[in-house]
């Protein structure tokens, strides 16, 4: 009787493999159809290793890489991380292009764009205006154009002004006394240059009612100063308004003085040409003076009738 044996459950008899345990069965034949499905003749493989559990020989530590502890934070269902880095969705468009053709497709794209720019470039200084930039490269720009891309229309027409033109003006003042004096010449487009240099939002009288006055005037004269219809005589009556108005608000009247005529010209200069170019035009003014005109008695005090 073994020594260790205590109750009534102590067992007699020699020592040896526990009756009561079930032996294993005889093998099955080779030919048994029932054991056929869990035989196995190839290698196992990753899919059976993956679903295998795993055994551990020793207590789970907190360095052990195999079966890291879970932080409070993850969560335990979900799709796992990727291992790689890679992104998560793949790349598509030219992100998916390696470097080498990166740089090409930037490179194209460059090259497009300053093609494109260069050809508008090129078609507008042709139907443009002639300027000191088309006629400095007037070759290159025919080359360019001539035959494939000829245009028949014209840009801007007619051709903008290169000319600084100013409206000065003078008058004859009854003083108080009698007497008679003649003013000096006023600058009258100085007057509304000085008021809009400067100004974020000049008026619309400040930069055209005198030069759209102007304009009148000339396009219903002749080359002598004499008006051509009614529209001539409604434009001197209309100058003659804003001139009085403004000698008035210059003070050139004087105290106890009237208007008696006035007299306007105008002063025109050409816009000199860069340095680098070819062109030679003269600078000196021109003046165009027009004749006295009377001011009627209901204009002659500050313009007002």
């Amino acid at each position: 009787m073994d020594a260790y044996d205590e109750g009534s459950d102590a067992r007699h008899g020699p020592s040896g493999p526990d009756p009561r345990r079930a032996l294993p069965g005889p093998a099955p034949a080779p030919d048994d159809p029932e054991d056929a499905p869990r035989r196995r003749t190839d290698p196992p493989t990753p899919d059976d290793l993956a679903d295998a559990p795993r055994r551990r020989t020793g207590p789970p530590t907190l360095d052990d890489p195999a079966d890291p502890p879970a932080a409070l934070d993850d969560p335990v269902d979900g799709p796992p991380a990727p291992v790689d880095g890679s992104p998560s969705e793949p790349r598509s468009g030219v992100a998916a292009l390696s470097l080498r053709h990166r740089i090409g497709a930037a490179v194209a794209l460059v090259s497009v764009a300053a093609g494109v720019c260069v050809h508008l470039g090129m078609t507008f200084l042709h139907v443009a205006p002639a300027n000191t930039v088309s006629k400095e490269h007037s070759r290159t720009i025919e080359d360019w154009i001539y035959p494939e891309f000829e245009q028949n229309w014209k840009l801007f027409a007619p051709n903008p002004l290169q000319q600084n033109i100013a409206v000065q003006a003078r008058a004859e003042i009854r003083t108080a006394n009698g007497g008679v004096r003649t003013t000096g010449w006023y600058d009258l487009s100085a007057q509304d240059g000085r008021a809009i240099d400067g100004n974020p939002l000049p008026s619309h009288t400040q930069q055209n009612e005198l030069r759209r006055a102007w304009d009148f005037l000339i396009a219903t004269h002749d080359d002598d100063n004499r008006p051509v219809g009614l529209r001539g005589t409604l434009s001197e009556a209309y100058l003659r308004r804003i001139t009085v108005l403004r000698l008035d608000r210059a003070d050139a009247v004087g105290p106890g003085g009237v208007v008696d005529r006035v007299q306007l010209r105008s002063r025109t200069t050409q816009v000199p040409p860069p340095e680098w170019s070819e062109e030679q035009i003269s600078t000196t003014p021109e003046y165009r003076t027009l004749p006295w005109w009377p001011v009627p008695e209901d204009e002659a005090r500050g313009g007002l009738g």
